[in-house]
Formats: C-alpha cells, structure tokens, sequence
C-alpha cells in the first residue's frame, strides 16, 4: 500500500516555487533526463521536490510550518498529475494526513510524487514526505498522502484520461489499490452518518486530569483573505496549497484559544474542494474547535468565497478536520481543557467529532497498520465494516501484485505458485476453465457451495449480508486440529467487480469475530489471514481462475506436502472446482438474468 520509502538523488530542475533567489533551496527532479542517460527505470510520472527550510518557511520554534508543507505537497502533486494527463489539473481532494515527524531550520524536506491509477476523468496521486539532516546524513519518514486530482479540459472542462500502464511489482499493487481507495472517499459521508445514526456518542467528556471547561464560542477564529495574483496557480485560480495554508492558520489559533499554548498538529482528515475561487475573490475562513478529548481536540474549518457582495456570491468552497495535540517538555502529549459546546450546530459538531474519531482510530488500526501488525481476526460491527472490507481486499490485491511467484509444480494444466516472503509462505493455483468470468464470480463467492468441491469444508452458514459486496460466513471445516477437534471460521467474504477493462474479478477472504459466533468449545477457532480469488476473462470461451492464500500454520502441511509432491491433493480439489463451475454455469446464468 506504501510508497516506496527509498530516496533517490535528483537531477535538479527550477522549483516553480521560488524566484531565482530561491533557486538554491529547492528543485525538481525530471526522471526523463536520467532515462536517457540509461539510469534504471522511472515512473516517467515521478515527480521529486528538495526544499531546504529557511527561517520564512518556520513558526515560532523553528519548525516547518505546516501550511508551508501542504503548499509543497499540492505543488510537486500538481506537477505530477499534469506530467501524466498532458493538461492543467486542479485539486479535488487530499487524504488523511498523519504527521510523524517536525522538521526544524536547515534540514531539508524531499517530497516524492506519482500518479498511482487514472480513471475517467480523476487520477490518484501518491505522495511520499521525508525529510534529512545534511550533518549526520540521516532521514525519516514525515507522512505520506493520497490526492485526487481532476484534469481540465479547455473547452469541456473534465476531460478523459489516457490509461496508466504499471510496470514494476510497487505500481502495479498501488494501481489496483486504488480503485479500493477510491471506493472508500466515496463512502466516507455514509459511513460518518450511519456511525451516528446506529451509535450513541457521548454528550460529554469525563474530567479526567482536567478540571478547565471553555465554551467552544470562544475559540471561534474568522479570517478573510483576499486572493491575489501570487495565491493563483499556472491556470489562474487559487492554488490548493495556499487555500490549505490558510486553513491550518486559522486552526491553530482556534487550538491556541482552548489550550493557552503552541498546539502541533498532528492528523489532518480528507481536504475535499468543492469548488475553485479566482484572483479577487475574498475568501472567509472559519474555524472552531468542536470537541476536546482527552489530550487532543478536532478544529473544523470551512472556507467561503465570494465577490465583492457576500450575500449574493457567497459559495462554500473547503472544508478540512484537523487534530492538534500539546506536547510538553518531554514531548507527550499534555491534557486538554474541555470544551462546551454550543446548543444545536455546537452540539452535532460535538457528535461528529467523536464519529470522526472513532473513524480515524478504525482506519489507522486496521488500515495504516502492516499486516504483520494486524491481528487475525478483526471484531467486525457496522462502524468499521468499510475499512476491514478495504482491507480484506487491497491484502489480497497486495498479494497478486507480487512479482517473484516460483512454480512449484503443474499437474494436467493446473498449476501450483509459491511465495517465500519473511516468515510467511504463500501459495497460487492456477486453471483456464471455459466459463464466463462473470459467472465464475458469482459461484465462487458464494461460500455455501464450496463443500461441493473443496473436500476441506464441512458446512458454511450466512450470517450475516453486509451490503452485496460483503458477507459474514460461519464454516466448520473437515480438517482436524492438533487438540483433535473440528476447526470453524468466521469469514468476511469482500467481492468486487472489475473496475476498468482489464481488471480482474476479486473474491477476498479473511477471518473476523462477531459477537453473535464466539468460540465454540466443540471446535477449534481457525482463522485464515489472506486468501481468494482473481478471475480473468482471457477469451469469450475461457476464464483464468487464480487462488491465493497466504499460509496460515494450518496450512502449511498441506502446502509443503502438495510441493514436496507427495500429495496431488491441489490438482483433485481444483479439478473439483473446475467440475462444479462447469456444471452450474448455465443455472447462475439464469439467475443472473433474473437480477
């Protein structure tokens, strides 16, 4: 999911940033011109940016501004989604944001840009932020970013995109990891509302270790600024950087009016722009805190545009969450005075906050963390159905993107992978079965029929349909465990169709744990990791069908049996699956006409 966290030296270019007298603390890096020198292949869509922190880019404690940051990223992000549409592009949306590290005066910031996937119109760009002491040589990761950005035609406006062709192992993962993400933005408002809608959020803080309650009134901040022509980009409308460098001025003030001290902000949630604004244009920024936690508070800020006349041009352009905390002299976070806040709009941004936090917390466990970090077996509920969904499948996709997959055996054209990758092991199986792609996906996601074939399941109940991409299984397995009982699982089965011409059909798997099927002490609790199934469409008669599983201990006996070859185990079983799709092809074709 991560972009590549390895720093390359630049070629430098001009920084469209600075003047000439800026020129020594900044450059851009053209991967075209190390390709003709006969270097080792570019994404020919990077784009790289070193910017040297001078005083005028720091706060009060010599440290970076953020704002100044956020104007870096939108720029080399910019750069980088032009390179690739051959056309101005404006910013649509940036994603969470977690900062790890401040940068002080003299170190050197490196940002590192490149479009991950194009779809129709919108294209993903993926950021990387580090930063390096030029005394010691040493660097370290800042944060890292995902914007969407929209390409503008001159006459029509949105214009379509060529397609992007990944070529190396990290581009192809991020590619087909996208469209996930993309998924995600758009369900983000729905997933905000039903959290509210099905959860009791608190009304209001324990004391803690702070006694200091503050109406939230009194950390409100309005701001107007008038757009001039060095706020504008190369297209004329204001750059996204600057509008966002205002955003987090006027929400530090508001997190300085509830502490009484310098706040540092740490998470920044999804900038989304809704509109652009002009040179000449006032833009009245508004920010509040909205609810205080126990040692960090949420700001909102909002940005309105318009004319000269506010009451006639008025139009809501940006809205932005931000998380600030205060760090000590230790450098831990301190506690925060309570907030009051407002009857009516106070109290659903009181709400809100606390949705949004549970949010973050769901996406940054079960999202931002390496999978190695995960735990099996997630607890599934309705507030975090969206990120273990995600998640369920970008680990599956992370999988098939690997590139150094060995054959291990083949047996009637039916084909065994395998995958040696730190502690774990995992494996592939392969087939061309004549069937529709369409129809294998549908047979093959439902878990209820695999016994029919997979001589390891027993039984699977649905228990649970999520939406009609996602379902909750119990399974009970033949297999044996070493306590000599019967396995179960409870599984989430996530299937997604193919998002553009050429993308598989997905069927992923991974455990989870529901309240309403705790163990059982009849059976011993499996769980399986990462496992599914990519299916292809390679011609109108034949369909690749891939199974993947990333080995869980339970696994492994069968795994090295099966590539030791003393079992043929693999090839009866997929065989098996080969039959039943076959033989109920032309039923699920019916029901799929009756849909």
């Amino acid at each position: 999911m991560l972009l590549a966290q390895k720093e390359e030296e630049s070629s430098g270019t001009k920084s469209r940033l600075g003047s000439a007298s800026a020129l020594p603390a900044g450059a851009l890096a053209d991967p075209a011109l190390g390709m003709e020198r006969g270097e080792q292949y570019r994404n020919p869509t990077e784009v790289q940016m070193s910017q040297l922190v001078l005083p005028c880019h720091t706060n009060h404690r010599g440290e970076l501004s953020i704002g100044q940051l956020l104007k870096w990223i939108d720029t080399t992000a910019c750069l980088s989604a032009e390179r690739h549409a051959g056309c101005p592009c404006v910013t649509a949306s940036v994603d969470d944001i977690y900062f790890e590290h401040t940068i002080s005066v003299g170190q050197v910031v490196n940002i590192k840009a490149k479009v991950n996937r194009a779809f129709n119109s919108s294209m993903e760009v993926g950021i990387q932020v580090s930063y390096e002491d030029l005394c010691s040589g040493k660097q370290w990761n800042v944060c890292k970013a995902y914007a969407t950005f929209v390409a503008q035609g001159k006459a029509t406006g949105k214009m379509k995109l060529k397609p992007l062709a990944p070529q190396t192992e990290e581009e192809k993962m991020e590619y087909s990891i996208a469209a996930e993400r993309r998924r995600m933005r758009l369900a983000h408002t729905d997933t905000l509302k039903d959290l509210l809608t099905n959860s009791t959020m608190p009304t209001e803080r324990e004391n803690g270790d702070c006694n200091t309650v503050v109406p939230a009134e009194k950390t409100r901040v309005e701001s107007v600024e008038l757009v001039l022509p060095p706020h504008a980009n190369h297209q004329g409308n204001t750059f996204g950087g600057q509008i966002m460098a205002w955003m987090e001025n006027v929400a530090t003030i508001a997190a300085s009016r509830l502490c009484h001290a310098h706040p540092t902000l740490k998470t920044i949630e999804m900038f989304h722009f809704r509109g652009p604004s002009q040179v000449g244009d006032r833009l009245l920024l508004k920010a509040i805190v909205n609810n205080a936690f126990k040692n960090s508070m949420e700001v909102g800020v909002c940005v309105v545009a318009y004319r000269q006349e506010m009451e006639v041009s008025r139009r809501h352009i940006n809205s932005a969450f931000m998380t600030f905390v205060v760090l000590d002299q230790e450098g831990q976070p301190s506690a925060i005075p309570m907030v009051k806040p407002e009857a009516g709009d106070g109290e659903r941004r009181y709400r809100e906050a606390s949705a949004r936090k549970k949010i973050r917390l769901d996406r940054k466990y079960i999202i931002s963390c390496e999978q190695t970090k995960v735990p099996l077996s997630v607890p599934w509920d309705q507030t975090n159905k969206v990120y273990l969904s995600y998640n369920n499948v970008s680990a599956l996709k992370t999988l098939v993107a690997k590139t150094n997959w060995v054959l291990a055996t083949e047996i009637d054209k039916v084909r065994m992978y395998t995958l040696e990758e730190d502690k774990y092991l995992s494996f592939r199986i392969e087939m061309s079965v004549c069937i529709d792609a369409t129809q294998a996906f549908f047979l093959l996601s439902d878990l209820r029929q695999r016994h029919e074939w997979d001589r390891h399941y027993a039984s699977a109940e649905l228990v649970q349909q999520v939406d009609e991409d996602d379902m909750i299984y119990h399974v009970l397995s033949q297999t044996v465990s070493q306590e000599n009982k019967p396995q179960d699982f409870v599984i989430l089965a996530s299937r997604r169709k193919p998002c553009d011409e050429g993308d598989p059909y997905v069927v992923a798997f991974r455990s989870v744990t529901l309240p309403t099927r705790p163990p059982n002490p009849e059976y011993t609790r499996g769980e399986t990791m990462c496992s599914g199934f990519c299916i292809w469409q390679e011609t109108a008669e034949l369909t690749k069908v891939s199974y993947y599983n990333q080995a869980a201990p339970g696994y492994l006996a069968y795994v090295t049996t099966n590539i030791a070859g003393l079992s043929s185990d693999f090839y009866v079983t997929f065989k098996a699956c080969e039959r039943f799709l076959q033989k109920n092809k032309d039923e699920i074709t019916v029901g799929l006409q009756n849909l």
